[in-house]
């Protein structure tokens, strides 16, 4: 077993942190941070649960870490085919089935523990929940930055505020079984509307910003 120096001093940790880390991040991603208990963390990591406070301090800073590590391997958004497009609509689609693809891996636990995680939870979690809040903020802002160069500053927010409800919302139905085809067909209806809207005109006459 990985034997790993413990920054507040004293015996050194008798596990592997970061291995303890991901497994935490497994369980609180597939069963939400009050799904699971101290004891199903110290269980499945194979440590007592004063090694867990020690390491960690407590449940919370195990999940903070646990969300930190998630953010980093999975919870960026698929940028990178954005910038391949040359319409809103396409920028959509693309931002969305990314999304499908995200949540529905299966290699992975189903639905997005950013968009899912501390949505509901016990008042004193609070602090918990606002930096949950604080991070689907964030990824609201990449959304509106990715989709700048097709629409008005102000339109460019509201679908972007829309969007991450969107993806939210898929990201439930993931949780709850949906299927990937099924997930897909909210994607055509959404990328339906902003045809609909008249976004794409905007972007034709020029009226947006020009991508850089």
């Amino acid at each position: 077993m990985k034997r790993e120096t413990n920054p507040r001093g004293g015996r050194p940790w008798t596990f592997d942190r970061e291995k303890a880390i991901e497994t935490a991040m497994r369980l609180f991603w597939r069963n939400g941070y009050e799904g699971v208990s101290v004891g199903d963390l110290t269980r499945e990591i194979g440590i007592a649960p004063p090694s867990l406070y020690a390491a960690f301090g407590s449940k919370a800073g195990l999940y903070k870490e646990a969300l930190d590590l998630y953010e980093e391997k999975f919870g960026s958004l698929d940028l990178a085919s954005v910038d391949k497009t040359a319409s809103l609509a396409e920028a959509v689609r693309a931002l969305l089935e990314g999304a499908v693809r995200a949540v529905t891996h299966p290699d992975r636990e189903p639905g997005c523990m950013i968009s899912s995680g501390m949505t509901e939870c016990n008042p004193d979690h609070a602090t918990l929940a606002r930096d949950a809040a604080e991070r689907r903020d964030a990824m609201r802002d990449r959304i509106a930055e990715a989709l700048r160069p097709f629409a008005s500053t102000g339109e460019v927010q509201r679908l972007a505020r829309h969007l991450s409800a969107v993806m939210q919302g898929i990201s439930i139905q993931a949780r709850d079984g949906a299927t990937r085809a099924e997930l897909q067909e909210i994607v055509e209806d959404v990328v339906s509307g902003v045809k609909a809207r008249g976004f794409e005109e905007w972007a034709r006459t020029g009226l947006t910003t020009s991508r850089s």
